[in-house]
């Protein structure tokens, strides 16, 4: 059976858009760091060029995975965030809630940054909201709940704990309230 949480094709491709938005912006935090690195901005293209039918959801999953390793070229936190904000934007084409995991982990990113405020989060959580369109919402409405569906990055994994999950319950919240 396939999961709630993989979204049409259709659907993939517009919140693949939102995905690597959220993931561009936390790309500095990484690029500081790894300056010669072009895993994650490699990553965060193709899920634009996914987005915009330009490249084909079989290959995209086939090299899913590649842009986590980056994380592993980084040490602090808020660059290793920021690579993982990148890959689940790139793994939108395999299922659509990594657009969730790509926006919880640029929020994790961006309160991890040596110059986060107080705010941080919050004021990333309203940029990302903010840059939603109605067809982006619409999709990403569509999914189910955290912890509802376990097949799936919702499901039981990393995604649904500490301030990830927090982070994607806020946004879920937030979408459906429109």
């Amino acid at each position: 059976m396939v999961s709630s949480q993989s979204l049409s094709l259709a659907d993939r491709r517009i919140v693949a858009a939102w995905a690597a938005d959220c993931a561009a912006r936390v790309l500095p935090l990484f690029e500081a760091e790894a300056p010669d690195d072009s895993t994650p901005r490699e990553a965060i293209a193709r899920a634009e060029g996914f987005a915009r039918g330009e490249r084909p959801a079989a290959e995209e999953i086939r090299i899913r995975f590649v842009a986590g390793r980056a994380a592993a070229a980084v040490s602090s936190p808020a660059a290793v965030a920021a690579a993982r904000s990148a890959a689940q934007a790139a793994a939108v084409a395999h299922m659509g809630a990594h657009a969730l995991g790509a926006a919880a982990y640029a929020v994790k990113a961006v309160t991890l940054a040596p110059d986060a405020g107080p705010d941080a989060a919050e004021d990333e959580i309203r940029w990302q909201l903010a840059h939603l369109d109605d067809g982006t919402r619409a999709a990403l409405a569509r999914l189910p709940l955290l912890g509802e569906d376990p097949a799936g990055p919702l499901g039981t994994g990393l995604l649904t704990t500490g301030v990830l999950g927090s982070t994607i319950r806020t946004i879920q919240a937030r979408v459906s309230d429109g």
